[in-house]
């Protein structure tokens, strides 16, 4: 049963857009929590919507966010558990993703996902596995899950951005290299920034390179 994810919106009128942006939150936050980036990113993206959706769960590990899926780890939940709260958000996802082109009028070639952390992490799972491509994947400070499956499980290929900072003591800076690496060898467009001395978060150099990236998407 897919679930309907409450989102915040800002950007051009409804109707009006030309490009579609979706922000994806991380662990224990909500979509207020990325939709902000927009102020400083709709100056350089004119004719673009932005778009922010709170995850479908309240989050298990304490606080007032919300989760994509459990982490073991934090909260104590099973692999089982985690794996079946990724699928169920996958499905949440798409149909959010398909709900939110088809209301602006929009094609999946002007959408751009930029997931943060957990957000990153649903990204970079969903949009290879739908059934067209998307503009592009900017995974700010995340991890590939299940590279293993990536190469067998790929429909399309979108181009992908990875941002990661050097100093990250929530997911290691080593999880960059090894979501680049298992990009590359299934065939896909990869490039990378490192924010330097950055920890889990986004640094300005950071939304620096992934706005170079989105304008060159979306061009």
């Amino acid at each position: 049963m897919m679930r309907e994810l409450r989102f915040g919106r800002k950007g051009v009128a409804k109707g009006q857009a030309k490009n579609l942006l979706v922000f994806l939150h991380g662990y224990g936050a909500d979509g207020a929590d990325l939709l902000g980036l927009a102020d400083v990113l709709e100056p350089h993206l004119p004719g673009t919507a932005f778009v922010a959706p709170d995850a479908p769960e309240p989050c298990r590990g304490g606080g007032f966010g919300c989760q994509w899926f459990p982490i073991p780890w934090i909260d104590g939940s099973s692999e089982v558990e985690a794996g079946a709260g990724l699928a169920a958000a996958a499905d949440d996802l798409n149909g959010f993703l398909d709900a939110r082109l088809a209301e602006e009028g929009l094609t999946a070639d002007r959408l751009v996902l930029v997931g943060f952390s957990q957000g990153a992490m649903m990204s970079l799972h969903v949009a290879p596995r739908r059934d067209k491509e998307v503009a592009g994947i900017v995974a700010i400070s995340g991890r590939l899950l299940r590279p293993e499956a990536l190469a067998a499980e790929t429909r399309v290929k979108p181009p992908v951005l990875l941002i990661h900072g050097d100093q990250d003591p929530v997911v290691p800076f080593s999880d960059m290299a090894k979501a680049g690496d298992a990009l590359v060898a299934a065939g896909f467009r990869t490039y990378g920034h490192v924010m330097q001395g950055t920890g889990h978060g986004i640094a300005p150099d950071g939304l620096g390179a992934a706005l170079q990236f989105i304008r060159e998407r979306l061009a």
